[in-house]
């Protein structure tokens, strides 16, 4: 059987759910093979065998950390020439989308990003995406070299699949234009406590109707009730009410949540892009007639003001 090169997103040996997710999709195609990189590779493999990596290519240097996505590509470059997959599977980040990019014109490959589904093909992987503002559904393959695809959060369920896992060290040569761009400092992203946006299962976002920063409490509040991610429209992040880093939409993050519950958004095309393939959507609108409410599951006319918290104090109730 094939083999497929998975991309690990980890922290310091943690794994990311993305990754776990991307080994559902790869045992489609093939054999898991994962590609882990940076400080505390090697503590990856019993997540990754629990979850059908056959093998766990491991390589550890400081220049992970130090310099740009450089270095990554050309670990997954050396993995490539060293297995000579089916496809390479990529979390769908900004990082991982750079990386697939580049990784894609080194092996002089096609790629695909944001692939919401995947399936084994009589001629290699056949990848679905929702495009063009998540009107459209295509499916895809590539007809040039090794597939590189990038695959959006969300889009798999994390099955547990035991494999062997046997970790073997991935031989890494790096280039001069691996250091090319040093980091020369980092700031920690404050925690919130909640789960990462476009990881979240639930996402509770806020939009022009929550008319104010300070009445963004009531989203978090939902939010928390909920173990939720709070997201926001562009509106509401362009009036400064809410981080860029929380904004939903087209010039924004893409969503694609078990629950996805939109509060005073309108529904603007832009923002229905970022999070039209949410498996089930709910919208709390006053304006019977806004646009939102042509693509929900289920729609609450009213205002959020009175809706939001009676809907958290229901949440907490129930949970006891």
């Amino acid at each position: 059987m094939a083999e497929v090169l998975v991309y690990v997103d980890h922290v310091d040996g943690a794994v990311r759910k993305p990754t776990l997710e991307l080994l559902t999709l790869a045992r489609r195609l093939g054999e898991p093979v994962a590609v882990a990189l940076g400080n505390g590779a090697a503590d990856t493999q019993a997540a990754l065998a629990e979850h059908g990596a056959v093998k766990v290519l491991t390589h550890e240097a400081a220049e992970y950390a130090d310099y740009l996505v450089v270095p990554k590509v050309e670990a997954l470059e050396a993995a490539v020439a060293a297995v000579s997959p089916a496809a390479v599977l990529v979390p769908s980040s900004a990082e991982g989308k750079e990386i697939a990019a580049r990784l894609a014109l080194r092996i002089k490959s096609g790629i695909i990003t944001d692939a919401v589904d995947l399936e084994a093909g009589d001629s290699g992987p056949v990848a679905t995406q929702s495009v063009f503002a998540a009107s459209f559904t295509t499916r895809s393959t590539v007809t040039t070299g090794t597939p590189v695809i990038t695959v959006k959060p969300n889009s798999a369920a994390v099955e547990a699949a035991p494999a062997a896992g046997t970790v073997e060290a991935l031989s890494v040569a790096f280039s001069e234009k691996a250091t090319g761009t040093k980091v020369t400092g980092r700031t920690p992203r404050e925690s919130t406590g909640r789960p990462e946006l476009t990881e979240a299962a639930i996402v509770v976002s806020g939009g022009r109707g929550v008319n104010g920063a300070e009445n963004f409490a009531i989203i978090e509040a939902l939010a928390d009730s909920l173990g939720a991610a709070v997201g926001a429209s562009r509106a509401a992040v362009d009036a400064g009410w809410y981080p860029h880093s929380n904004q939903v939409g087209q010039t924004g993050k893409s969503v694609s949540p078990q629950l996805y519950i939109a509060s005073g958004i309108s529904g603007a095309i832009q923002h229905r892009a970022g999070m039209q393939t949410s498996k089930t959507i709910v919208a709390i609108n006053k304006d019977a007639e806004a646009p939102i409410f042509d693509l929900v599951d289920y729609g609450v006319v009213g205002d959020l003001f009175d809706v939001v918290p009676a809907l958290t104090e229901e949440v907490k109730t129930r949970k006891g």
